[in-house]
């Protein structure tokens, strides 16, 4: 297994979700993780959610990566692919201001509707990122294999799932909201790592930059 490294210096991370928490199930501990990266700057944008569950994201996205900034649109849940156009103008005028070179982003097979849409419009819109599709659990059951790993931390994973229950309020209670579940999650993701717990990603495309020798 070969471990890849991202390049060192400022990095201006690109957070896209369709509804409030996808961000934070789906990629919380390696967000963790990059926030204690000098020269690290956040983005975190959603496309849809109420007032109160926006107000919830804000506070996530600072409980995850203090100084992220947080940006919403308000189109609606589970509609989002009958908004395309909308959707894809919210991310074209992102993009103007937000040039990343990390972009994370649902998963392009995904069973929910948003979340594709989502993952379809990333690479029309940032052609020169990397972009990894972060994977979220849910009872239509569509885990999938995954071909990039970010091992975290024991701590670091528990730190993620005291974070989720602790700014997503309105979540707590519901039948797919337990520490078990994005634990398990991640320490199955961590088993094919050779970790105790990561997270895992699809990187549908990537760059090897290699150097080549002298002479």
């Amino acid at each position: 297994m070969i471990g890849l490294r991202l390049p060192e210096g400022p990095l201006e991370v690109l957070c896209l979700a369709a509804h409030p928490d996808d961000v934070e199930i789906g990629c919380g501990g390696t967000l963790l993780m990059l926030a204690t990266r000098p020269g690290t700057t956040v983005t975190v944008a959603t496309l849809t959610g109420t007032p109160e569950r926006q107000d919830e994201a804000r506070a996530a996205a600072q409980g995850f990566a203090p100084g992220a900034s947080s940006r919403f649109w308000k189109l609606p849940d589970g509609r989002l692919p009958a908004h395309w156009g909308e959707a894809k103008q919210a991310f074209e005028d992102l993009a103007s201001e937000v040039r990343p070179g990390l972009v994370l982003a649902p998963r392009r097979d995904d069973a929910h509707q948003d979340h594709r849409l989502v993952s379809e419009l990333v690479p029309t819109v940032w052609r020169d990122a990397l972009v990894l599709e972060y994977e979220i659990p849910k009872w239509d059951g569509d885990l999938a294999a995954v071909d990039t790993y970010v091992p975290v931390s024991p701590d670091t994973a528990r730190r993620k799932v005291a974070l989720l229950s602790q700014h997503y309020r309105s979540q707590v209670g519901r039948d797919w909201w337990d520490d078990e579940v994005f634990l398990g999650l991640m320490r199955l993701r961590g088993m094919e790592c050779r970790s105790t717990y990561a997270e895992g990603f699809v990187a549908r495309k990537s760059t090897l930059a290699l150097v080549e020798a002298p002479g």
